[in-house]
């Protein structure tokens, strides 16, 4: 404790205050012997701003040598000051320490949030680089597993934009960065000669290089790349705890681009996949017109247990085969056999002419294979002859295709069977039907008749609401038809759950159709 008299000279002092301030001896002028913070701050406490109270605010502290010391003050009636001196050196380091890592915290925690958000491998290179460049060191470089003899590097100057080049280079020619892309520990910062970085590491216009850091990214069980840390010439070199803090945000890094790149290479085996699993689109073959239509049971997937393929004839003459189908189940689950019934049909074409063959054929390969599931099935040959398409229908458990007449009769095929993958031996029976020129037939899933919705929400579409249906659609094209059966279908669920609906229109072209000239005027009808 020091006390100071009105005039600012020294009055009394104890055993710590003396150690502390030897120079402090009673007599002694406060400003000659005190630190210039201290001797400021007695002033501004005699003498005090307008409006500013004695004593009121934070403590008074400064440095003493190679302490930190809080002064704390309290006025005596007399006028004088006692300082009472208080070493916090220890709680300052504390409290610098505590904040510092509540800072490197918060940023963990903001670049953990900012690199997750995205699954896109390249916007996850740019802002580890950029996160980097602007937090933990002047410039940065985000270096992704090599690509032959190439390296793609994202770097970031502090308070620029991350640029994307792909260098050619060793990468063990930089010392630490070879091991890093191949996820060995760090090496550490003093063992790296900033003198000996190359060119394409150090940004053009940085200048010489004074301390460089290299860390891996590390992934999920594969190494995601490396990230090299650069401060220039003059500055600060990194220290082993800065070191500790960027493997800390590298950890971090890796796995968000490891995430990023996963899902790259899951994307890419999905749309592969899907691209076999999806329905085709249909359109004309051979003088036929095909249309069709597909909804999943679930609006977010493109892909389910209904299918149906057309495939044309390979010689002229013959009849090309259209296939509808509906796989027990629903999901991927139900796709994936739905792909493998349609590979099998596909390799069965050479026996196209002959239904009964290939639906025991199917039904063989599905009991010997692991699959518990079933299927239903419907077949059609269509080949057209002068104006007419004549079609060959055979069901295997499925709902019988319905034929739509131009003056808006709609009969039922008569044909039938047993399911496909059930029974040891399947039963089948065919039924020829001829379409002249405007009339259709029309393959559909039971997805579509069993559709509850209404106004009562429970009621389904059925196969009495389906033929009215149809026979509104006397005369129109095949896509036409389709679109009206999905539109109709759709309206009565709302926005229920349903399962897999697919429909399949075969149509006889008319001989004469309405055009449009230029595309503006009325239509005519043309031979």
């Amino acid at each position: 404790m020091l006390v100071v008299d009105p005039h600012g000279s020294i009055t009394q002092r104890n055993e710590p205050a003396a150690s502390l301030l030897p120079r402090a001896e009673p007599g002694a002028a406060l400003a000659e012997v005190a630190p210039q913070w201290l001797a400021t701050a007695h002033r501004a406490l005699r003498f005090p701003a307008p409006g500013i109270m004695p004593g009121a605010g934070e403590p008074f502290g400064g440095p003493v040598g190679d302490q930190h010391v809080e002064a704390h003050p309290m006025i005596r009636e007399e006028g004088s000051v006692a300082w009472w001196l208080i070493d916090d050196t220890d709680h300052r380091v504390a409290r610098e320490a505590l904040l510092l890592e509540r800072e490197r915290t918060s940023f963990l925690t903001e670049a953990s949030n900012t690199l997750l958000s995205s699954l896109n491998l390249a916007r996850c290179m740019d802002v580890t680089a950029q996160l980097a460049a602007d937090s933990l060191a002047d410039a940065a470089l985000a270096i992704a597993p090599t690509r032959g003899r190439h390296l793609p590097v994202v770097t970031c100057v502090r308070g620029g934009a991350p640029v994307l080049s792909q260098v050619r280079a060793d990468p063990d020619e930089v010392p630490g960065l070879g091991e890093a892309l191949r996820g060995f520990p760090p090496v550490p910062s003093r063992w790296i000669d900033p003198a000996s970085a190359p060119e394409w590491i150090v940004p053009e216009g940085f200048g010489p290089v004074g301390s460089v850091v290299i860390t891996p990214l590390p992934g999920h069980g594969v190494p995601a790349g490396a990230l090299i840390l650069l401060r220039r010439d003059g500055g600060a070199p990194f220290d082993e705890g800065e070191e500790v803090f960027a493997r800390l945000f590298a950890a971090r890094a890796g796995a968000a681009m490891s995430a990023a790149r996963l899902y790259a290479e899951q994307t890419a085996i999905s749309e592969t996949l899907m691209r076999e699993l999806l329905p085709p689109a249909l359109h004309q073959v051979d003088g036929v017109d095909f249309a069709g239509g597909y909804r999943a049971s679930a609006d977010h997937q493109r892909i389910g247990g209904d299918f149906y393929d057309v495939h044309p004839a390979s010689v002229a003459g013959e009849a090309s085969l259209v296939t509808l189908g509906d796989v027990c189940g629903k999901g991927l689950d139900a796709a994936v056999l739905a792909g493998k019934i349609r590979n099998t049909l596909h390799a069965l074409l050479p026996l196209a002419d002959d239904h009964q063959r290939m639906l025991g054929l199917l039904n063989t390969a599905l009991l010997n294979s692991h699959h518990t599931r079933f299927a239903t099935l419907v077949l059609a040959s269509a080949e057209r002859r002068a104006n007419e398409v004549h079609l060959r229908l055979t069901s295997a458990g499925h709902p019988p295709p319905l034929i739509v007449r131009t003056d808006g009769t709609v009969e039922e095929a008569d044909t039938s069977g047993t399911l496909v993958g059930a029974l040891p031996e399947i039963q089948s029976r065919s039924v020829a039907v001829t379409l002249a020129a405007g009339e259709s037939c029309v393959l559909y899933t039971d997805g579509i008749t069993e559709a509850k919705g209404g106004p009562m929400g429970d009621v389904q579409f059925g196969q009495e609401r389906l033929r009215r249906a149809l026979s509104a659609c006397a005369g129109m094209l095949a896509e036409g038809i389709v679109e009206h059966v999905q539109m109709l279908a759709t309206q009565w669920l709302g926005t229920r759950r349903h399962d897999d609906m697919a429909v399949v229109v075969i149509s006889a072209p008319r001989t004469h159709h309405l055009t449009a000239v230029d595309g503006h005027t009325r239509g005519r009808f043309t031979g």
